[in-house]
């Protein structure tokens, strides 16, 4: 009887250690998954964001022993393209403006639809190679505001902005999404800033650009 019982009070530490160790695995498991939300544009530093993010955050979420119906999607990228003014375009320095005919805003829409949704393929695909399960999200709006109103509605965890690099002066003339979403959003915030060859980079075509004009 005496081993019997000494027995049964090994099985019930046993039992109890087994339900120690099975808590905090849950918890861990409802951590990993976390809802991150990567801003995606036209700049290199917004790409490089999300490559930081897949190379050093999805490994401490991606779930398991999540049955497929109940997973969410870990990664959303969200792209805002800001409202075409049509009403008037400038002809060119010096030069008269004009009003934009229904054809030139359907084909100036057409353009940036197209433009979008290459840069969304792109994201995605980022995503795919490192099989991680991602959502797209196409906004229309001021970039800053439409950021911040998105991860509060979808409960977003952490959002993760590139930085373009401005300079101090520039930042204060300028703004920056990225400084606007880390003061406004109600998400933690995550600025990626670039190596310095993607910084000289995006400033070298930022001037071919203007050159060009």
């Amino acid at each position: 009887m005496i081993m019997e019982t000494g027995a049964n009070i090994d099985l019930e530490r046993v039992l109890m250690q087994e339900q120690l160790v099975q808590q905090p695995l849950k918890e861990v498991q409802i951590r990993k998954r976390m809802r991150i939300m990567v801003a995606i544009d036209e700049s290199d530093g917004s790409f490089y964001a999300l490559k930081w993010a897949l190379d050093h955050l999805v490994d401490g979420i991606t779930p398991t022993n999540v049955p497929s119906q109940e997973e969410s999607s870990l990664i959303t990228l969200v792209h805002v393209q800001q409202p075409f003014q049509h009403s008037v375009i400038p002809a060119g320095p010096g030069g008269a403006a004009f009003y934009a005919t229904p054809s030139i805003v359907e084909s100036v829409r057409e353009a940036q639809a197209e433009n979008d949704a290459a840069l969304l393929s792109r994201a995605l695909q980022m995503c795919k190679d490192k099989m991680i399960k991602a959502e797209s999200l196409i906004l229309e709006g001021e970039p800053k505001d439409k950021i911040c109103q998105a991860t509060e509605q979808m409960q977003v965890d952490l959002l993760v902005l590139g930085s373009r690099g401005l300079g101090k002066i520039k930042r204060a003339f300028l703004g920056s999404v990225s400084d606007y979403c880390a003061h406004h959003a109600k998400c933690p915030v995550l600025i990626v800033k670039p190596p310095k060859e993607i910084t000289k980079e995006t400033s070298s075509k930022s001037k071919e650009w203007n050159a060009d004009k």
